[in-house]
């Protein structure tokens, strides 16, 4: 077996086919989401929370203890043969009778240089998933960058945690009449000016429209989407879900037979629970799957 992704949904699977006594390959780039978590509350198991890399340094030790190897590579294609596949990387090929795509989500992010983007998340002040953290802002000054149904949704979902909550565009607003009264009426600012630039620092994040008006917000969260990373599955012929997703079956078995997927590039939540569920679902298809072309299941006559 070959997974590709070393984040919860990859490090799930792969940990269950090595308890299933399979030879597991994990591959990645090591771009997993959950590695840049500043700390992750609602990781079933943890009340007390824990940060992202240790979630999945644990994660790593739990499968690698079952025999699973993990290797840093980037995929550039994975192509089907007659008795399985072959995965391409920059450092060679690697042959699997199946295979599993755990590749997730790069996110469409705001504007800012690298070094500042990432100290901004891990100081708390920009967010990129309300499901993840919104209860960490209960009653805090909160902004929602995105004026458009995606956007007015996400701050009618932080509205749940905080009275004040400002809406502002990336460059214009889509809103339509009806939704603007529906924000007014929850107690939703829309502010109306493009954005020019942010300023983020340890504790607040300042937003300075176009139009010259400054906003300042304890916790930013941008509702600009995201970029599933399905090219090369997609390449293999696994079907289209919604938004450049993977089917939402797939973990169940991919149109491409040896082929499944798991976690975030799937439709679904984008949660660590959800990613956790669908690999061990997808190892266990799997597993199954190389049984039965074994003959070591029951077969009918």
């Amino acid at each position: 077996m070959i997974i590709i992704g070393a984040g919860p949904a990859g490090l799930t699977a792969a940990l269950y086919l090595a308890r299933y006594r399979r030879a597991v390959l994990v591959l990645h780039d090591g771009h997993s989401r959950a590695l840049r978590l500043p700390f992750c509350h609602n990781a079933p198991g943890f009340p007390e929370g824990i940060p992202g890399p240790d979630l999945i340094a644990r994660m790593s030790q739990h499968a690698v203890g079952y025999g699973a190897e993990i290797r840093r590579a980037k995929v550039f294609g994975v192509s089907r043969k007659i008795d399985g596949f072959t995965v391409t990387t920059a450092d060679g090929a690697w042959h699997a009778r199946a295979v599993i795509f755990a590749t997730g989500i790069d996110l469409n992010q705001v504007d800012l240089p690298d070094v500042m983007h990432e100290q901004a998340i891990h100081d708390a002040v920009l967010r990129y998933c309300p499901v993840c953290d919104g209860y960490e802002a209960i009653d805090r000054v909160i902004g929602v960058i995105g004026c458009d149904s995606n956007g007015a949704a996400e701050a009618l979902f932080l509205r749940t945690y905080s009275p004040n909550v400002t809406l502002m565009p990336l460059s214009h607003s889509e809103l339509t009449d009806e939704q603007e009264a529906q924000l007014a009426a929850a107690g939703i600012s829309v502010e109306h000016g493009p954005l020019d630039h942010l300023e983020p620092g340890p504790d607040r994040m300042r937003i300075i429209l176009q139009t010259g008006k400054t906003v300042e917000v304890d916790v930013l969260y941008p509702a600009l989407g995201c970029s599933p990373r399905a090219g090369i599955a997609l390449d293999l012929g696994i079907a289209e879900g919604d938004h450049g997703t993977l089917d939402a079956t797939s973990p169940f078995g991919a149109d491409v037979p040896g082929a499944f997927a798991a976690g975030d590039v799937v439709e679904g939540l984008d949660q660590i629970s959800v990613a956790v569920g669908q690999g061990a679902v997808a190892a266990t298809r799997a597993h199954n799957y190389l049984r039965e072309r074994d003959r070591e299941t029951l077969q009918s006559r």
